[in-house]
């Protein structure tokens, strides 16, 4: 008997950006299984002149206003859908250009994909990037997709994790300045970010090998040397990974962070905990930029997305490299194919 397909839904970011156009590129590129499919939201009239500007075919099986519409392309076996809204004013369009209208839409479609998945319509998300500064132009009062995300499935603590090759690392902190980040590491907080991490890699052992060890990068050079370069990790790092093994967690660290990540790489830890934003993102970065991707664990559903920005500097130049948004697409099938195998 032919199984129903699953699909993966997709806004199309802010559209000032460079959003569409890696999405109607990655649609080219990326790999996915015959029994998954995309419903991509976004402006019909923006895709239409991203496609003539860039010369990138816009291929949509199947192009929907409306739930009942969608119901019929997704039974008639439509591979890729496009679900229409009308908020951009092509009129005052601009690439590259911070709008309000733009962060609006890119909002909304956020807001209708999530409703696609809660519906049953989609199984995961798969985001291109937005603009913070449209999106408060706009009067959306969060930051970005995770606190979006957050909000809109009532989720209290969502954890974001970089998958670069293979190389998984989660995040203590995130939009912090920096000396934020370091009052941000006590005993508590580790400990609640240890524990959360680890009930993650348990609850989806499909795609983390539990068997290894989680490892905790240090904060301070060389972990501190026992104080001569810093207290954090004598004061809260190792009592909170000592309590965390008194708990039964695979645990290891402080590790220093010249050296935890490339450990990590080589494949002695499931996962690093990166105790604050640059620290991780510039090993996974550096190891390769393109294809970095983020995924948001603590969601109801799946969240993948590309951990770049929307570059508004060669949006509309065809210039964009869409490797992220295609690994984005294909790591979201993979993890849902694995999940499936391992429930």
């Amino acid at each position: 008997m032919e199984t129903k397909r699953r699909y993966l839904a997709v806004p199309f970011g802010d559209p000032a950006g460079i959003g569409p156009e890696i999405v109607l590129k990655a649609m080219q590129r990326a790999s996915l299984p015959p029994s998954l499919g995309i419903v991509v939201i976004g402006d019909v009239p923006l895709f239409n002149k991203v496609s003539a500007d860039l010369g990138i075919p816009s291929d949509f099986d199947a192009v929907v206003v409306d739930d009942f519409s969608l119901a019929r392309a997704i039974e008639g076996g439509s591979c890729s859908i496009l679900y229409a809204q009308n908020v951009l004013d092509m009129h005052r369009f601009n690439y590259g250009e911070i709008q309000a209208m733009c962060g609006r839409s890119a909002y909304l479609a956020v807001k209708q994909a999530v409703r696609l998945i809660q519906c049953g319509y989609a199984d995961a998300l798969v985001t291109p990037p937005l603009h913070k500064e449209a999106l408060k132009a706009s009067g959306v009062e969060h930051i970005g997709y995770t606190e979006i995300l957050s909000a809109l499935s009532g989720t209290q603590r969502a954890i974001t994790m970089f998958d670069t090759l293979g190389l998984k690392i989660f995040f203590h902190t995130r939009h912090l300045s920096l000396r934020q980040a370091c009052d941000a590491v006590t005993k508590e907080s580790l400990l609640a970010t240890i524990l959360e991490c680890d009930a993650i890699t348990q609850n989806h052992g499909g795609v983390f090998k539990n068997e290894l060890s989680l490892a905790v990068a240090g904060l301070n050079p060389h972990c501190g040397e026992h104080g001569l370069f810093g207290d954090e990790e004598e004061r809260a790092i190792e009592p909170a990974i000592n309590e965390a093994r008194r708990r039964g967690v695979n645990v290891v660290g402080p590790i220093g962070a010249d050296s935890v990540f490339y450990q990590a790489r080589i494949g002695k830890y499931r996962a690093v905990i990166s105790l604050y934003h640059d620290q991780g993102h510039i090993a996974a970065k550096t190891y390769d930029f393109n294809q970095t991707i983020s995924i948001t664990w603590n969601l109801p559903f799946l969240r993948t997305s590309v951990d770049h920005g929307t570059a508004f500097d060669i949006a509309g130049k065809n210039l964009a490299d869409a490797t992220g948004m295609v690994r984005a697409l294909e790591a979201a099938a993979g993890y849902l194919l694995a999940e499936g195998e391992n429930q």
